[in-house]
């Protein structure tokens, strides 16, 4: 047995810059465990143990592999195998049968005798194993299995067919083969992927490097590729590299590349489209910068890759860095290439912004007449009368201005007809906010009609943004109750009118109003009975059912952060949103106290006692109370009823769990003396009507029975 290093490369046409990432790193963990399994990577056996043995590779144009301590051959393995029952296996005299003969040879253990064999018993009766010693598996015969099943495990977004140099054979694959690398050390391993044999020949910079060269072993792979083929094959390094040289760069400009999501985004895409990275600087001339930022933004970072500039308030500056996938001594030609090609979309985007500013809002929304949100449910223009009743609805809730949240409703979706919309989609809403300032609507108005397309509500309730949180939930609601009302309920995966992500924006919006005078304020369930008025010839269960869907995104967002039995004693009440967290927090102290367990036994057992009552149960008659253990738990509990009542309307959880802790003591004793089956009817009914009303108070921030263990 020898060990080296092993390489394999796939070398393709440009792949998909989003998919790349996870492409080589499904690829390479895909080719170490075909090596831990035929146990050819030394003292591995295991994931996590092999993650310091090789490394990943990717580039536009490859997906490749090193992994260390790789052998030629395998170890020796010794195996043990179930045979078959004693009985069957050996005859009378301990010969055996023609059944254990023919198992024999069809696992290639013809001739081993009889005396060779073991007899173990599983405890019913005799069994025959089989012992010996496999030769180790070879790298060499091994490969190409791994190799295949590599490849299928792909998670290729979307397949391209494509024909092979024989021009009779196609395959399907991401992109189109054209080279493949199998080494092991300095040996070519013989494998063969989509019609091409492996060699020892890779290949550089489509400008900078050598076209084509052999590598001399697995262990010089990367230096070559950099040296020779002007190739950075570590994707992490072209990342930190791309990463820290716009950092640097826009830092001696004064200027920052921004922050957030999107910017790391590009990041990632920019170093999944070059192999041999520089940064430029551009620039475009300051007129456009009178354009809505977010548009040469957008425009910028969406269409060209560049990272758009800021000064230190945040404004966007006249200046940008290009990725490139060139290094040379003069980059003169690049940047000013570069910046051509930008300044027609950026004069684009500013004709776009001046003619529609010809245009008011109100105007724009005629076309909507003739936009079909969905052939069962109108057009936008009918959408948009609906969402002005549902935004009055919330805002009168809110004892907000409905006539902003009206006049935001109206507004919040005539920019679809806009002609920056039509061209730039993804900035619906923002121009809409825009266009609404230019035009003297008031600022809370152009807020919320920025607001609505939000992920998530992220603003601190406050008068003013009271109009943006009824416009962001009537959008919701209406999407929900119109969508789900059609039959088009989200199905496993599939969710194409985004109506999981509608349901936690409405669940941020509730969140935001939490410990707020208007916490109480808004009842989702009255506004989706509203929502659901709105439409014809929806079922009537549809609000119930949207509210269903709304409390289980919200159940599985909390399991997140509280255990399972916490969350679902809360929700079990279907209280209102706002109050969750604070109830949840209660509850999770309450399950602390030593109390805890066991009320919250005494609550199940109260729970299951009356749910076999099918009858309605007489009111509390006080003279029929008899044992002491009753009458002592009635005083105690009535002692404090109206106070649990005062301080759960006054939302004051926690002190509502302190009283309740009160009544272990005759809980307990109520169940180790009274018998509340009684065969006396009566007093079978007073204690059942007792444990009515305890059960009820007891519940009143959750079910504490789901506690329980």
């Amino acid at each position: 047995m020898s060990k080296e290093s092993l390489l394999v490369e796939i070398f393709t046409e440009e792949l998909p810059p989003k998919a790349l990432r996870n492409l080589s790193e499904v690829f390479a963990k895909e080719i170490v465990r075909g090596l831990i399994k035929t146990n050819l990577l030394e003292g591995v056996s295991s994931d996590l143990e092999a993650q310091s043995k090789y490394t990943p590779y990717a580039t536009p144009r490859r997906l490749a592999v090193i992994v260390k301590d790789v052998l030629d051959v395998g170890p020796e393995q010794t195996f043990t195998e179930k045979l078959m029952p004693v009985k069957v296996g050996l005859d009378s005299e301990g010969n055996a049968t023609p059944a254990l003969v023919k198992k024999l040879e069809s696992k290639g253990l013809s001739g081993i005798p009889v005396s060779e064999l073991k007899i173990e018993s599983d405890g019913k009766q005799d069994y025959l194993f089989v012992s010996g010693i496999n030769a180790g598996r070879s790298l060499k015969a091994d490969l190409q299995a791994i190799l295949d099943h590599a490849i299928e495990s792909l998670p290729i977004p979307k397949m391209m067919r494509y024909q092979l140099a024989d021009g009779k054979t196609s395959v399907r694959f991401v992109r189109p083969v054209h080279g493949l690398v199998a080494m092991h050390g300095s040996a070519v391993i013989d494998t063969n992927a989509f019609g091409i044999n492996s060699t020892n020949v890779s290949h550089g910079h489509r400008f900078m490097g050598r076209y084509s060269f052999e590598i001399n072993s697995a262990d010089t792979y990367e230096k070559q590729l950099l040296e020779e083929g002007m190739v950075v094959t570590n994707y992490n390094e072209r990342k930190s590299y791309i990463s820290s040289k716009l950092e640097s760069m826009s830092s001696e400009l004064g200027l920052n590349i921004g922050a957030g999501e999107e910017v790391e985004n590009l990041i990632e895409e920019v170093t999944s489209l070059v192999e041999y990275p520089e940064i430029y600087v551009g620039e475009f001339e300051e007129k456009y910068l009178e354009v809505p930022s977010e548009c040469l933004i957008l425009t910028m970072r969406l269409n060209q890759k560049y990272f758009p500039l800021f000064k230190s308030n945040g404004n966007l500056s006249n200046k940008f860095l290009i990725v490139s996938n060139m290094k040379v001594a003069d980059p003169s030609n690049i940047i000013e290439g570069n910046q051509r090609v930008v300044r027609p979309r950026l004069a684009d985007a500013e004709f776009f912004f001046e003619t529609d500013k010809k245009t008011s809002l109100e105007q724009m929304l005629e076309p909507l007449k003739n936009v079909v949100y969905h052939n069962k449910i109108g057009t936008q223009f009918e959408r948009v009368a609906r969402l002005q009743k549902i935004a009055d609805y919330i805002a009168s809730q809110l004892s907000s201005n409905p006539e902003l949240a009206i006049r935001a409703a109206l507004l919040a979706k005539a920019d679809l007809s806009s002609n920056m919309v039509g061209e730039f989609p993804e900035l619906q809403g923002i121009m809409g906010s825009h266009y609404a300032k230019l035009q003297g609507e008031p600022e809370s108005v152009s807020e919320a009609i920025a607001d609505q397309y939000k992920i998530r509500f992220d603003k601190e309730f406050t008068e003013e943004s009271a109009i943006s949180i009824s416009l962001y939930i009537a959008d919701r609601v209406e999407t929900l109750i119109g969508i789900w009302g059609i039959g088009l309920a989200p199905t496993g995966e599939r969710d194409p009118y985004g109506l999981r992500r509608a349901a936690l924006g409405i669940i941020s919006a509730f969140e935001a109003l939490t410990n707020t005078d208007k916490s109480s304020s808004l009842s989702l369930r009255e506004i989706l009975l509203f929502t659901q008025s709105l439409f014809d010839d929806i079922p009537q269960t549809t609000a119930y059912e949207v509210e269903d869907f709304i409390y289980d995104r919200l159940k599985n967002q909390l399991y997140n952060s509280y255990s399972k039995p916490l969350v679902d004693s809360v929700l079990a009440n279907r209280g209102p949103i706002t109050e969750v967290i604070p109830k949840i927090e209660a509850v999770k102290e309450f399950s602390a106290a030593p109390e805890a367990e066991s009320l919250s036994a005494a609550n199940k057992r109260i729970g299951n006692i009356l749910k076999k009552i099918d009858y309605v149960i007489p009111q509390i008659d006080t003279n029929i109370f008899a044992a002491p253990a009753e009458i002592d738990l009635y005083k105690d509990f009535h002692e404090i009823k109206d106070n649990l009542k005062e301080a759960f309307e006054a939302q004051r959880y926690k002190e509502v769990f302190l009283m309740l802790s009160k009544l272990k003591t005759p809980v307990d004793k109520f169940f180790e003396e009274v018998m509340v089956m009684d065969e006396n009817i009566a007093t079978r009914n007073n204690r059942l009507a007792l444990l009515t009303e305890l059960h009820e108070h007891m519940n009143l921030v959750a079910d504490i029975s789901l506690l329980a263990s």
